[in-house]
């Protein structure tokens, strides 16, 4: 007991004198609702920065306008027209506002200046309603899909330091897995303004194969200049925003169709007389691999270096039976097996994270740029002979999550069932494998400190699991039931897991799973709350939208929350005309804290595929929180959101009407330029 009381004030010192991290310099990022009744909703962010009691005044301006009394020459001044602050004294609770007396028939703006010791001041930039503004739940992003692309996964980033987001979406044609063979199509990455405004697009040519498991995007500012880069794996023929070409034009590294090769997998092979086969077709064995940082204003390729790993370390040209003696498999299904993520490695700047492997050999890769130099941090490898890493084979997940889980400032790789120290060496392994989803937070208040939910693919006693995320101890382990003897689960266990505060009755988060039989709802200490969850209880995203401190619960296309008084799902939303992504995972294509006060923004894309739709939530809140934006863990989940198999945002702190709120975090903020 002495020994953790001296561990945990060590790490409490630590912390204390860790630097404070550098995060995006925020506008209010003020943003109003025209609803059905008339009424416009505006709400709008507070900050970490901002001094404690700041208070806001909220205008509204009216464009001008001439109306007639009589005919078209009686005319008389516009008594609508000006700027009018709608409080009557300073907002200093929860950042948002009901404004009754709007006349949308004439375009309105919405802004508010901080109040600060009685001292207002300066406005915001104003969020414009356009005349005759309809009443719609959403606003709309026009996009220049490109012929046969499909808008996919999206990313968030201040591209120009303006203090306001631009959205980064994947443009996509033919996606496969990684257990498909067959050709794809050529991804792009587009960044978009808020208003469709499109600023570039970067074509990632067809040596990079498209699908879920192989292009993470990573977007953040890396080097503390106010402005966002862009990152992701490249290939000879990769295009940049300006029309530079990365590498070989002529390249082509796709695999033609026709040969085969052994294959250890059911999903994806063929049956032969020889035994089962895999084909190689359109999948990219060969070739150089690189790593891109992109400027996030133009698209323009900043620095280029070789991909770390490689997929073999002594040739970019590997034989199949090459492969199979470093990844275990000869086609590509372990070997092609990316993740990425950001991580504040140092406690003030983002680095990169870079991954490769987790069914066997797992390798992760940190990445600084700094002073316009892209630089090697540091390479974890578990199959390099270093004693103990061998322990990390076979561990990783379908996605990774970042977090501070030993509170000493600087962030460590949750890689799945282990977890990589910010220096690159591994804190520890759990041995309980890979498995298909993820989640990191303050799931249970009495155990210090955060926590780590997965779920196990092999059908073992951690089908579902609580552990601690400093330490590994398990917290609750629930075994898989009863495996499915038939599809792709074959013989597994759970394929969905999540853990969310739905419940208030119980303290910390609650958890549950889908697969192998595991039915049931339980507390974070592992009491049974429902044996067996009702029917259609999502396994898919949470969010905070209504107003308490509890999430709801996003799946596909609309957002729903748990009734404890009735066992049943209450719906909030449906948002009709849009629809989700990446198949049967049904994500959509990003949710986070975009703008307006501390709740959850979703971004669906219509049917149509011409346009994103950008989901606000118009209900009243009785809670002042700083923007999630601003919690390091929270902005850093946004940007791996799009890793492989996407999972939720979590803060790094609990929302529990039992907990008091948290505080302001400490952090810092370039200028905007």
């Amino acid at each position: 007991m002495r020994s953790f009381i001296l561990i945990l004030a060590l790490a409490t010192f630590a912390h204390a004198i860790a630097p404070a991290p550098m995060l995006e310099h925020l506008s209010r990022g003020v943003v109003a609702l025209h609803q059905p009744d008339g009424r416009v909703f505006i709400s709008w962010r507070l900050l970490a920065t901002d001094p404690a009691g700041t208070a806001f005044n909220l205008y509204r301006a009216t464009a001008p306008g001439v109306t007639t009394e009589s005919g078209p020459f009686g005319s008389r001044p516009d008594a609508l027209a000006g700027t009018v602050k709608l409080n009557s004294a300073p907002l200093a609770g929860p950042t948002w506002f009901v404004d009754e007396g709007a006349r949308l028939e004439r375009e309105t703006k919405y802004f508010v200046r901080p109040v600060v010791a009685d001292t207002e001041g300066a406005p915001s930039a104003a969020f414009i309603l356009p005349a005759g503004a309809l009443p719609l739940p959403y606003h709309r992003v026009p996009l220049q899909t490109p012929a046969d692309c499909t808008p996919g996964d999206a990313s968030l980033g201040d591209l120009d330091g303006d203090g306001d987001y631009e959205i980064i979406l994947k443009q996509e044609q033919r996606p496969r897995d990684n257990s498909q063979s067959g050709l794809t199509g050529e991804t792009r990455l587009q960044a978009y303004k808020l208003d469709g405004t499109l600023l570039w697009t970067i074509n990632l040519g067809k040596n990079i194969r498209e699908g879920a498991h192989y292009t993470q995007f990573m977007v953040i500012d890396l080097d503390g200049d106010g402005r966002a880069e862009v990152a992701c794996k490249t290939a000879d023929g990769t295009v940049d925003g300006t029309g530079k070409i990365i590498g070989d034009p002529a390249a082509d590294w796709r695999a033609p169709a026709g040969p085969t090769v052994p294959s250890a997998d059911r999903t994806g092979s063929i049956m032969t007389p020889a035994g089962r086969m895999a084909a190689l077709e359109g999948h990219i064995l060969r070739g150089p691999e690189y790593l891109t940082v992109f400027d996030g204003r133009t698209g323009a390729a900043l620095a280029t270096t070789k991909y770390l790993p490689g997929r073999h370390p002594e040739t970019e040209n590997p034989t199949a039976d090459q492969l199979k003696a470093v990844w275990g498999d000869g086609y590509g299904n372990r070997s092609d097996r990316y993740l990425a993520g950001v991580a504040y490695l140092d406690g003030r700047l983002p680095s990169l994270i870079f991954a490769r492997g987790y069914y066997t050999r797992a390798v992760i890769a940190a990445w600084d740029w700094r002073e316009g130099k892209l630089t090697s941090r540091w390479v974890f490898d578990s199959d390099d002979g270093t004693p103990g890493n061998e322990k990390y084979r076979g561990q990783g997940n379908h996605q990774l999550s970042v977090a501070d889980v030993d509170h000493d400032g600087r962030d460590e790789i949750v890689y799945g069932a282990a977890v990589i120290d910010d220096d690159g060496r591994g804190l520890y392994s759990t041995g309980w494998g890979h498995g298909d989803a993820l989640h990191v937070g303050d799931f249970e208040p009495a155990n210090p400190g955060l926590e780590i939910v997965t779920i196990q693919e092999r059908f073992d006693q951690q089908g579902l699991s609580l552990r601690d995320a400093a330490t590994g101890r398990p917290l609750f382990l629930l075994p898989s039931v009863k495996a499915a003897t038939e599809g792709g689960d074959r013989g597994e266990g759970p394929g969905r897991g999540n853990a969310f505060n739905i419940d208030p009755r119980y303290s910390g988060a609650e958890l549950w799973a889908a697969g192998a039989a595991v039915d049931g709802l339980y507390s974070a200490r592992g009491e049974v709350i429902l044996a067996k969850r009702p029917r259609g209880f999502p396994c898919n995203f949470g969010l905070l939208w209504d107003g308490d401190l509890l999430h709801e619960l996003l799946d596909q296309n609309r957002i729903v929350k748990w009734n404890w008084t009735t066992s049943a799902l209450d719906p909030l939303l449906v948002a009709h005309g849009c629809t989700s992504n990446n198949s049967t995972k049904a994500t959509p294509a990003v949710s986070a804290d975009l703008w307006g006060d501390w709740r959850e923004e979703v971004i669906w894309r219509s049917r149509d595929n011409q346009e994103l739709r950008i989901y606000t939530t118009t209900i009243p809140t009785s809670h002042r929180l700083v923007t999630l934006m601003h919690d390091r863990q929270y902005r850093l989940a946004i940007a791996w959101q799009n890793t492989a198999y996407n999972q939720p945002p979590h803060p790094s702190f609990a929302l529990d009407e039992a907990l008091p709120l948290p505080p302001a975090p400490v952090i810092t903020v370039p200028p905007i330029k």
